[in-house]
């Protein structure tokens, strides 16, 4: 891929499941703040609610978007944003589908982290709801830099993961038991 335009993506949403009824109805969960680190950028861009727009066309201008279960649940949410159908117009590499394959599991991107970088995730998305109620109380926008640092957290494991994959031709976890294993990969 070198020479190429990776967007690393994640976002975080307003709302829980158990808020919108159900997994079937993630386009109204809404985004609080999603980030990309683009290869050709060299950085990170954060976005807000009303920059969904242009969040999409930088996924759809990207050769490749990777992510972490970012095709069936962050683009279902990103939908109610935009036209575009993002999974048939994004060219995609959803690490946590490509290892449910060979695992026959959900792997967590913490557990792959944790185990092939010795570092975890930072937060987790009930953090992030937390704090986006929190700013929706009082207004002010210190819950929402902490979404986006937590959110460009994921971003920066996401990425890490996939390099180090890339690096290794595997990818290491930790099984129930604690046992840390290793499944080959083909990015």
């Amino acid at each position: 891929m070198a020479g190429k335009n990776i967007v690393y993506f994640d976002l975080e949403t307003q709302r829980s499941f158990g808020d919108v009824g159900g997994s079937a109805h993630k386009h109204k969960m809404g985004v609080s703040v999603a980030v990309t680190y683009s290869t050709a950028r060299g950085g990170y861009r954060i976005y807000g609610e009303s920059e969904m727009g242009a969040l999409a066309d930088e996924l759809i201008r990207a050769d490749l978007v990777v992510g972490w279960n970012h095709v069936e649940f962050d683009y279902p949410v990103l939908q109610g944003y935009t036209i575009y159908d993002l999974p048939a117009q994004t060219i995609n590499l959803d690490m946590m589908l490509a290892l449910q394959e060979p695992l026959g599991f959900r792997l967590k991107l913490d557990s792959a982290a944790s185990a092939s970088l010795g570092t975890g995730k930072s937060a987790d998305g009930l953090d992030a709801l937390r704090w986006w109620q929190e700013h929706k109380k009082t207004g002010s926008n210190e819950p929402l830099m902490k979404i986006a640092e937590y959110c460009a957290f994921d971003v920066k494991v996401t990425k890490c993961v996939h390099e180090y994959g890339l690096a290794n031709g595997h990818v290491k976890y930790h099984d129930r038991g604690g046992n840390l294993l290793e499944v080959a990969v083909k990015w």
